[in-house]
């Protein structure tokens, strides 16, 4: 069976670096804004950014990788609707895991104290 791993959780919880544990490099929105190994992120660029992460799945998607991780923030249930209608399209199992920030993970990409906060109020689990 082909599995979908979708991360979800606020900057710093460990999106990415469980998608290594798991074994797969992990496709992420951030990834867009990383130009010769260092970062720039531009909000203006946000909707590329996910576009261009959705597009890299369904790539993967095309060549049939057995296992593919996803690692955004993924704070409401319709910005995962996206990859659940690929999954559904392509043949894969889609699992869904919150990651949380229990080890005192670093906020690598310096989003703000009250952005995170508002990540935070917003995240919406389905159970």
């Amino acid at each position: 069976m082909k599995e979908l791993i979708l991360l979800r959780g606020i900057p710093g919880s460990g999106k990415t670096t469980l998608g290594y544990i798991i074994g797969v490099i992990p496709i992420s929105a951030d990834d867009y804004f990383y130009n010769e190994g260092e970062y720039y992120f531009d909000t203006s660029k946000l909707k590329l950014a996910h576009e261009w992460c959705r597009v890299r799945t369904i790539h993967q998607m095309q060549d049939e990788v057995s296992k593919i991780v996803v690692a955004n923030t993924f704070t409401q249930e319709w910005e995962m609707e996206p990859y659940y209608k690929l999954a559904e399209q392509y043949g894969y199992r889609v699992h869904s895991l919150i990651v949380e920030n229990r080890h005192g993970g670093i906020n690598e990409h310096n989003v703000p104290d009250e952005t995170l906060e508002k990540m935070k109020n917003r995240f919406e689990v389905k159970l």
